[in-house]
């Protein structure tokens, strides 16, 4: 008949003890050792994020908008790693514009701000909150890219995905291109001569300091040191430009100003498809 009884436990020797202590040990340390092998091996092999292409786009209620902003939506899809932070010249934000921004599939930033008195009623004040959004919470805009391109997108134009993927993304400094009309001109562009920017071709205030529009230029957060292992993003964090009430030095128009107060000079700037047909 087969006993029921528990068996006695046997007492495990020290020697045993031992050798099971240095087993697990030795186990141990081969698994933190492979560990930071292999997170080694996945920061030199992993190709890292691409720069991360923060889009600013002051908006106003009026009866095109949701047809302009569906436009650029559509585009802004077609790019990826965008963050879309969008200024709504009101007391509030709207839903379908909110909306539109959550079918975007974009990270974005959506708030109400409202052109104080002695602002021109153009989206100067929402691009300067935006800038100071910018400056105050780079790190959550930024999330895991390390590398960023501002770009000042209105929401009534009309954008070729090109504009953002060859030329937006690979901006290292002032970027410069053509755009279409613009200022009386069907296009204006600057002046390139053996790859540097020399002048401006264009019609209204061609002896501005930067005579460029709007959407023809973009600036690079990548202008960065380390310090104590964080990561500081020179041109924005050197400064504290914005578009202020008005720009005598551009003649009224505020990109002048704006790249002057950055401290960018002519020598920076560089010039995009100049090179390539439409």
């Amino acid at each position: 008949m087969m006993s029921l009884l528990p068996r006695p436990i046997r007492r495990m020797s020290l020697p045993v003890i031992f050798c099971i202590t240095m087993i697990i040990a030795f186990l141990t340390i081969m698994a933190s050792s492979n560990g930071r092998k292999i997170k080694e091996f996945v920061e030199r092999n992993v190709v890292p994020l691409e720069p991360l292409i923060i889009v600013i786009t002051p908006t106003y209620k009026r009866p095109t908008r949701l047809a302009d902003m569906t436009r650029f939506a559509n585009t802004l899809r077609l790019v990826p790693h965008v963050h879309w932070i969008v200024i709504e010249d009101g007391a509030q934000t709207v839903p379908f514009v909110e909306n539109l921004l959550r079918r975007s599939t974009h990270n974005y930033t959506y708030m109400a701000i409202e052109t104080p008195s002695g602002y021109p009623k153009r989206g100067w004040y929402q691009r300067t909150s935006a800038l100071w959004l910018l400056r105050n919470d780079t790190d959550s805009i930024l999330g895991d890219h390390k590398e960023g391109v501002v770009y000042f997108g209105d929401d009534d134009n009309s954008y070729d995905t090109r504009l953002f993927t060859d030329y937006i993304r690979h901006v290292k400094k002032l970027g410069m291109w053509a755009v279409g009309l613009a200022g009386g001109s069907p296009v204006e562009s600057p002046e390139v001569v053996n790859g540097t920017v020399v002048g401006y071709k264009v019609r209204w205030g061609p002896r501005r300091k930067f005579a460029v529009d709007m959407a023809g230029f973009a600036i690079d957060l990548k202008e960065k040191h380390e310090k104590n292992k964080k990561i500081f993003f020179q041109i924005f964090f050197s400064t504290t430009a914005v578009f202020g009430k008005t720009c005598v030095r551009g003649f009224g128009a505020p990109e002048p100003c704006l790249l002057e107060d950055m401290g960018f000079t002519q020598e920076d700037i560089e010039p995009f498809g100049f090179d390539q047909g439409v």
